[in-house]
């Protein structure tokens, strides 16, 4: 299948053809559709392609920011430029003085593609122990790791060494292990081998059910071009007339009859109007975003909905709640030559444990082969040539929370992310940075560098004050609408909102707590699983 759906999107007549049929669709916008999905990102491309499959449903597909077809996006080494462009929501978070005061910046894709468009490709599938926490929140062995599994091998399209246990080779996604990895990458596996920590051909396999490792990344990387969940499943699709999808187009509410969601409300170009939602809509915007539509269209807490004066439709407290986030504190090298980094610059990834009893590992570790430092670590002085051990909390537990300022939807949330303000953060946050240095003042670095730059040695209060001034976000946010069966819960197994009909939240916000890694694959499987339910509720 992936093949043959690649091959279009190359070429200049499938381009032509896909450009027309979009601009005639939306000139003539219906004035209800089947399904609504509201976001392109990870989540909702999926959500949006599988629906379109079948030609007699009618899909809205609505995105706030505009085309990929930008070189800084599609150009891998390029994807650091997009952060703070228009490509990125570019949100700030309060003050926290977990960190000293800072405000950190919560960057997130904005874009057909979303996250997948703009962020550093890699494809990481999360730990075991992750998937079965997920079943049982939600009650539900779907989301158990081994059904998880099933999952990844049907959409996967593996293009490295044949492994029928763990890999697919005839889906739509694209995967890829790390080309011609720099130098830097296998001395990670060096130094990894130095400290006993095992390495892998593959993180996405036997490494992900174990207490961790290290190896070269999985990337969404195809003939050097970045392949974005956008491109995997809807470009391909974007000439069928059963598919429209709506650029610059903010959601600014779900519309209600009732209980049940009937529709969406729009801003464009100036423009506030409705579109009504025959079956369901399925809100796809993003850990940040999604809770935000939720309390605008009066699902929430409450008392928060009561001081902005918005109807409560649905009481649901724990919307905007559970927010979570890697941290990283990035330590630093100055390299003895220059090296240009390959690839999208971030090509091997360690996860381990900060204590043996873990039933999984903790810590995440991804190599970037140019420095990464925070504004406040940039003082310190970065080296013209170096690299970053981007080392951080793969399972924080620090919780925060997101609140509306008004109830414009046009004004942005209070994002009180709270990171590590619990006290079990900060000790695996040391042991996260001893564990980095050992790593990188290893025997396999030592042809490369010319020695550490930071942190180096420190006392604990030292090294504490490191920890809070280099810590920045690894930009994978999510929880704020959980799934689960307890009162914080704001989704079901099959992805339905309590007390509402017709209306699914399918994207990092759905997560009960943040994977092991990088959440785009994850995001990719709560498409999936959502498409699935729609199509059994509604007999597709």
């Amino acid at each position: 299948m992936m093949i043959t759906e690649a091959l279009p999107s190359q070429n200049s007549d499938f381009a032509r053809r896909a450009r027309e049929n979009q601009a005639t669709l939306n000139a003539e916008l219906k004035r209800s559709y089947d399904f609504i999905v509201c976001g392109a990102g990870a989540s909702g491309s999926v959500i949006a392609r599988r629906l379109a499959e079948n030609a007699g449903v009618q899909v809205l597909l609505i995105e706030a920011g505009g085309s990929d077809e930008h070189e800084s996006v599609l150009n891998p080494a390029l994807w650091p430029t997009n952060l703070g462009s228009e490509r990125d929501w570019s949100f700030q978070a309060e003050p926290n003085p977990h960190l000293d005061g800072r405000e950190l910046s919560m960057a997130m894709g904005k874009g057909l593609g979303g996250g997948s468009s703009v962020n550093v490709m890699v494809w990481a599938r999360g730990h075991k122990s992750d998937w079965d926490h997920f079943a049982s929140e939600a009650g539900d062995a779907a989301w158990n790791y081994e059904s998880v599994l099933d999952i990844y091998r049907r959409i996967e399209n593996w293009q490295g060494a044949p492994d029928a246990r763990f890999r697919g080779t005839n889906g739509p996604v694209w995967v890829q292990p790390a080309r011609d990895p720099s130098p830097l990458a296998h001395a990670l596996l060096g130094a990894a081998q130095e400290q006993g920590i095992p390495t892998f051909a593959s993180p996405n396999g036997a490494m992900m059910e174990g207490p961790g490792g290290a190896a070269i990344a999985d990337m969404l990387i195809r003939d050097g071009r970045r392949q974005s969940l956008y491109r995997a499943y809807v470009h391909p699709f974007s000439d069928r007339p059963n598919l429209t999808i709506m650029t610059g187009a903010h959601v600014r509410r779900i519309l209600f009859d009732r209980r049940r969601a009937i529709g969406v409300e729009i801003e464009k170009d100036g423009r506030i109007f409705s579109v009504g939602a025959r079956s369901e809509v399925i809100l796809s915007t993003g850990a940040i975003n999604t809770p935000k539509i939720l309390m605008l269209s009066g699902i929430g807490d409450r008392s928060e909905l009561g001081r902005h004066s918005v109807p409560v439709v649905q009481h649901l407290p724990g919307v905007g709640r559970n927010m979570q986030d890697h941290v990283s504190f990035g330590c630093m090298w100055e390299l003895s030559e220059p090296m240009a980094p390959r690839n999208s610059g971030s090509e091997a990834t360690l996860y381990w444990k900060s204590r043996p009893e873990l039933d999984g590992p903790d810590l995440l570790f991804c190599q970037v082969e140019f420095p990464v430092p925070s504004e406040r670590t940039a003082e310190l002085g970065v080296p013209e040539h170096g690299w970053t051990m981007f080392a951080g909390l793969a399972q924080p537990k620090s919780r925060g929370r997101l609140l509306l300022r008004d109830a414009n939807p046009a004004k942005p949330l209070a994002i009180d992310a709270n990171m590590l303000s619990d006290p079990a953060d900060i000790a695996a946050a040391r042991e996260c940075v001893r564990l980095c240095r050992e790593l990188g003042n290893g025997e396999a670095f030592k042809p490369f560098v010319n020695g550490e730059v930071m942190p180096k040695d420190r006392d604990t209060d030292r090294l504490d004050a490191f920890i809070r001034d280099s810590a920045v976000t690894y930009w994978h946010q999510c929880g704020t609408a959980k799934m689960g069966q307890d009162d914080m819960s704001v989704v079901d197994a099959s992805l339905s909102v309590y007390g509402i009909e017709g209306l699914r939240v399918a994207d990092g916000a759905i997560l009960p707590r943040v994977t092991t890694g990088n959440t785009q694959a994850p995001c990719a499987i709560i498409g999936e699983q959502a498409a699935a339910r729609v199509r059994a509720t509604h007999g597709l």
